[in-house]
């Protein structure tokens, strides 16, 4: 299996606290890795630092193609919460476009096959009602599934998710997380959450992250390993064959 990601002895601090202390990882091709760890443990800066939008104090970081050492990495981003403006005149055609601005020619239209990834993907997403309505009319959910596509148009080579059941409809969630599996099938997949219980059935490696990173292959993930990572004791409560919360031991 091929190497994407490799992260050397990374610690990032914000003014003087340190949220990373000395964190290494790696990230494979194809992999689907949930990150989970406690509000300000450090996860979303671990993902800005993947991303390039914050330098490390020490450490490194590489990318790599085919064995080889590469300057960057195509990345899709789905973030927590997205700036978006709902009030900008812009489509759900044109958002999803818009993930392929970077391979469109200047002052030239996209191409047609470009044009039919776009199409396939808003009816993956469940849009096609959608498609030529200004985002301001859609809910928080469906704009969620606009930047989830507008993220993946492009095939990136690895996705990065940060609590993406934010902001899905309850209706579309489990429909969400098929697609998920879906596109982890060809694409490497970093999924950030707080609810273990729903990320222990979707992922096959587990990374908790509380200023260090301690890495868990596979998802038989014990109570003893997650308490002694969180560093407080927890629980997975679970309903069916989808647990979907975590609660902390009163």
């Amino acid at each position: 299996m091929e190497k994407l990601i490799e992260i050397k002895n990374i610690t990032a601090i914000y003014d003087v606290k340190t949220v990373l202390n000395s964190v290494s990882l790696d990230v494979w091709e194809n992999d689907f890795l949930g990150i989970i760890g406690p509000n300000g443990g450090g996860k979303t800066t671990l993902l800005k630092i993947i991303l390039g939008l914050m330098t490390p104090v020490s450490g490194e970081i590489s990318f790599f193609r085919d064995g080889k050492s590469i300057p960057s990495l195509k990345i899709g981003y789905l973030p927590q919460i997205n700036p978006i403006d709902k009030r900008f005149p812009i489509s759900v055609f044109e958002v999803i476009s818009s993930g392929l601005a970077g391979e469109k020619p200047l002052f030239k239209d996209f191409t047609a096959q470009q044009k039919e990834n776009v199409n396939e993907l808003i009816i993956k997403m469940g849009l096609e009602d959608f498609s030529k309505r200004a985002i301001g009319e859609l809910s928080g959910g469906q704009l969620q599934r606009a930047l989830l596509a507008r993220a993946i148009v492009s095939r990136p080579r690895l996705l990065i998710l940060d609590e993406p059941n934010t902001y899905v409809d309850k209706k579309f969630e489990s429909r969400f997380y098929e697609i998920l599996g879906e596109i982890s099938d060809n694409t490497a997949v970093i999924l950030v959450s707080h609810d273990i219980g729903t990320l222990l059935p979707m992922v096959k490696n587990v990374a908790c992250v509380n200023e260090t990173l301690h890495y868990h292959p596979g998802t038989a993930v014990s109570d003893e390993w997650l308490s002694n990572t969180y560093a407080c004791p927890i629980e997975i409560v679970g309903h069916g064959d989808l647990p979907h919360r975590v609660l902390k031991k009163h």
